[in-house]
């Protein structure tokens, strides 16, 4: 966020909850399109310096809170398997994509108001 004239600046976070536990944010969206990228969950965690579980544990829990599955797994070892985005995991980080772009919005423009207070 751009700083005001006292250093002072407004700054959230946005992430989607259901039933107290969360569902998608910036951290998860970011795993979904890696897995897009790659085609592969391991492949993905890696790229964010991530450990496999943790990978698979965010996807897990994506997919049980999500009423259709957000990441679809294939086994199949060296040459086979791998990991694909469902059109509801696109849809999933879309949505996350445009909540954050109207959040920054708000908080420049709350930034620009707030002047005031921190002077």
């Amino acid at each position: 966020m751009k700083k005001t004239k006292d250093n002072y600046s407004i700054n959230g976070r946005v992430w989607i909850e259901k039933d107290g536990d969360t569902y998608i944010g910036y951290g998860r969206v970011v795993l979904l399109e890696r897995i897009k990228k790659y085609g592969s969950i391991s492949m993905a965690a890696r790229s964010m310096d991530m450990s496999y579980r943790r990978a698979w544990e965010l996807v897990e829990s994506m997919n049980r809170l999500s009423e259709k599955k957000l990441v679809e797994t294939r086994t199949g070892g060296r040459s086979g398997g791998g990991a694909i985005i469902t059109d509801e995991g696109e849809r999933a980080i879309k949505l996350f994509w445009s909540l954050y772009d109207d959040l920054k919005i708000f908080l420049k423009e709350e930034d620009k108001k707030q002047l005031e207070i921190f002077s």
